[in-house]
């Protein structure tokens, strides 16, 4: 992943993936009647949190599918497939893999920490980022590329930070056809990642190599 282009598409992934203004909307939801400083330290501490499962997830990621013997080949093709579905759902504006169902929203709403459940997980580390922090990873090669690919999800953790503070303002600003057009932008280019990602997998099949 040396190439400027392939750190942008890592960048323009993990960016779909945790869909700040998607998270921004959903952190309207749960947070209402919260004062605001509290919802400030409710966004700060989500994304810390969110940030250390990413972290998990790309240290330990690879580390798992061996011990599972799950080839890098076999997650590539069956992250794309995951992908690709949370891209059809923000292109058609559906429940992305990454919102929360309604019996999740009154569960959000019981006592506890919301920073935790649902902010953190499923919402910022949903099932397709994490994926997605898993294949990039599996792309790098030393100790350089491992610290851009870092550095390119904490530039995403912010952002996603900066969308949750300026949730009010987002929502009166782009209204819900603003946030659709965002949407279907996001599907589209995250659906053509996803299929790259098959790609490469199925290029590094067992069987593509007997072929050749």
């Amino acid at each position: 992943m040396q190439s400027t282009s392939h750190l942008l598409s890592a960048f323009v992934t993990m960016l779909v993936t945790m869909g700040p203004i998607e998270t921004a909307a959903v952190f309207v939801g749960v947070t209402s009647g919260i004062h605001r400083p509290h919802r400030k330290s409710l966004a700060m501490r989500a994304t810390s949190i969110a940030g250390a499962v990413f972290a998990l997830f790309a240290v330990g990621g690879v580390f798992a599918l061996e011990l599972l013997h799950v080839s890098l080949a076999a997650f590539r093709v069956a992250g794309g497939l995951l992908l690709f579905i949370q891209a059809l759902t923000l292109v058609f504006s559906a429940r992305g893999l990454s919102s929360i169902s309604e019996s999740e929203q009154h569960e959000a709403k019981a006592p506890g920490d919301i920073a935790v459940f649902p902010l953190a997980f499923p919402v910022i580390a949903g099932p397709g980022s994490l994926s997605a922090i898993v294949l990039l990873t599996a792309q790098t090669s030393g100790l350089t590329e491992k610290v851009l690919l870092l550095a390119i999800l904490s530039v995403c953790l912010l952002i996603t930070l900066v969308a949750m503070l300026a949730a009010d303002s987002l929502a009166q600003r782009l209204g819900q056809t603003g946030a659709d057009v965002v949407s279907r932008i996001s599907g589209l280019l995250l659906a053509a990642l996803a299929v790259q990602f098959v790609f490469d997998g199925l290029a590094q099949a067992p069987f593509m190599r007997h072929l050749n």
